[in-house]
């Protein structure tokens, strides 16, 4: 069953995609208006989440979202499936998400999202890589936006003990935001090369941490608070 639900899914997904390619055709011609386009990226992402639910039976759950700074901020999350890269583009309204440049090639929807605008980085370019990231990060805040991470570089399984690439603590350093931890368990659900399975996603917001502190302290709020709270979750996947 859960073979099918994906194969219907996929179905719905490259149909509702495909529904996208008239407001892209006038969104372009119209000069690529930055906010229309964001409200067509979410339009796109509440549609696979509905697609996800109504399909796969695949919901989600958010806890501690009080937490949510009002302010701009640094939201440092972990990585285990596509599911949390639509997921926040709806959670987080107007979110920068920080991610590869593979993603913007995908059809119609990396043409969204590149103009979102997410912050695409190349990271086989090393150096320039993390200057576009802080200088991009930068521009997003300064338009009152925040700036999403997942700093493991790809995704892993929830098994898996995080292990944070070093360039969020450079990023943390550059920004001088308050940081909030994001735990995520979509890995149990809809894992790399697998087959989506019914169930509920839990987004699970951290308790924040304040600029300035240590890499070490840093990397203890972010890292350590997160992969804690993943520890909940991990008897079901080894099971």
């Amino acid at each position: 069953m859960p073979r099918i639900r994906s194969v219907l899914f996929n179905a719905y997904w490259a149909a509702w995609t495909a529904l996208f390619l008239a407001p892209l055709a006038v969104l372009a011609a119209s000069g690529s208006p930055v906010r229309p386009i964001r409200a067509a990226t979410r339009l796109w992402a509440r549609g696979i989440l509905f697609g996800l639910r109504t399909i796969c039976g695949l919901r989600y759950v958010e806890e501690g979202r009080e937490r949510i700074p009002n302010e701009p901020c640094l939201i440092v999350a972990n990585h285990q499936s596509a599911w949390e890269t639509l997921a926040f583009l709806i959670l987080v309204p107007d979110v920068a998400i920080i991610a590869k440049r593979e993603l913007v090639a995908i059809p119609v929807v990396g043409w969204f999202l590149r103009r979102s605008p997410m912050i695409i980085i190349d990271r086989a370019n090393g150096t320039q890589a993390l200057r576009t990231m802080i200088d991009e990060s930068r521009a997003a805040v300064a338009d009152g936006r925040s700036v999403l991470i997942f700093p493991e570089g790809t995704r892993g399984t929830i098994a898996e003990k995080l292990q944070f690439k070093r360039g969020v603590e450079l990023l943390y350093g550059r920004l001088g935001l308050p940081v909030l931890p994001v735990a995520v368990n979509s890995g149990l659900y809809w894992p790399t090369g697998s087959s989506t399975r019914a169930g509920t996603v839990t987004v699970s917001y951290l308790a924040p941490l304040a600029p300035g502190l240590s890499a070490a302290e840093f990397m203890r709020g972010t890292e350590g608070a997160i992969d804690s709270e993943l520890d909940r979750w991990r008897p079901r996947a080894i099971a």
